[in-house]
């Protein structure tokens, strides 16, 4: 199967003058559900923060997308980019790296928690239920785009990306990492929140996702092509760099589901109505 013969196009609206990407649109869309579905959850008994705070709070959380995943991947995968630094803030030549994104998303939370006299880490731990949703449609768009595909494969589902990939079938690593990182993360996410008091334990939550993410990914990996710039890395290591990146994840995730429980206490909701032990 050739990617071409897809029919798909990066590119969703071209007015000629002005252009809509679905790459744009995945991001707002990944943004507005995962908002939609965060209300949802604060509804609940317990919730670290009111309405008022969810709202603030998105606008926090995108910028550390943005920034963190921005800086992540110029850091990460493309350290020439700082002889140029113009070229870091052309969002669109280049890439994001989701490890930068989660380090900018934490710490634009821990500023968000602070200023609001707010349990950071439970507030964390809401964030990571709505986080699968951009990671879905994020994946999605990459597939759309024909980029970060996969290595040489004849499974029966492999596919030709023409436009970089090369005359050779390649795992479609993107819908891998769609499946995996977006619907059966968000599936864990959704049983330990709704149907366990996981989300008692601060830390918990997150580290379900941190600890999720990191295997999801690190697992990926073994299917997909490494990127231009860092096949020596690769090759020299063993292993990619995005996999190097989630063994901190995978560690940091099992600690924090492992001491959860000590940090339980009684938590009054922020607002309003009774305590829950």
């Amino acid at each position: 199967m050739t990617f071409s013969s897809l029919g798909l196009d990066p590119v969703a609206l071209n007015l000629g003058f002005f252009q809509i990407k679905w790459y744009s649109i995945a991001y707002i869309t990944g943004i507005l559900v995962g908002w939609w579905y965060l209300l949802k959850l604060i509804a609940q008994p317990g919730a670290p923060m009111a309405r008022r705070h969810a709202d603030d709070l998105v606008f926090y959380a995108t910028l550390g997308v943005i920034l963190g995943g921005r800086l992540g991947y110029v850091i990460f995968y493309a350290s020439d980019m700082f002889l140029d630094p113009i070229r870091i803030l052309k969002l669109w030549d280049g890439g994001m790296s989701f490890h930068g994104g989660v380090i900018g998303t934490s710490l634009a939370l821990i500023l968000f928690a602070r200023k609001n006299g707010l349990n950071w880490l439970r507030v964390h731990d809401y964030v990571a239920c709505v986080v699968p949703f951009g990671l879905f449609f994020g994946r999605l768009a990459n597939f759309v785009n024909g980029e970060l595909w996969g290595k040489p494969s004849n499974v029966a589902w492999a596919i030709i990306f023409e436009r970089g990939g090369g005359p050779l079938a390649r795992h479609p690593s993107q819908l891998y990492e769609a499946a995996l990182e977006g619907i059966l993360l968000f599936i864990v996410l959704w049983f330990a929140f709704w149907k366990t008091k996981a989300r008692y334990d601060p830390g918990k939550l997150v580290g379900i996702f941190v600890a999720g993410y990191g295997i999801a990914r690190f697992c990926v990996e073994f299917y997909r092509e490494p990127d231009d710039q860092l096949r020596d890395f690769a090759a020299s290591t063993g292993l990619h760099m995005g996999q190097w990146l989630c063994v901190p994840m995978i560690l940091g995730g099992i600690y924090l589901i492992a001491t959860s429980a000590k940090r339980r206490e009684r938590v009054e909701p922020i607002a309003g109505g009774e305590s829950v032990a």
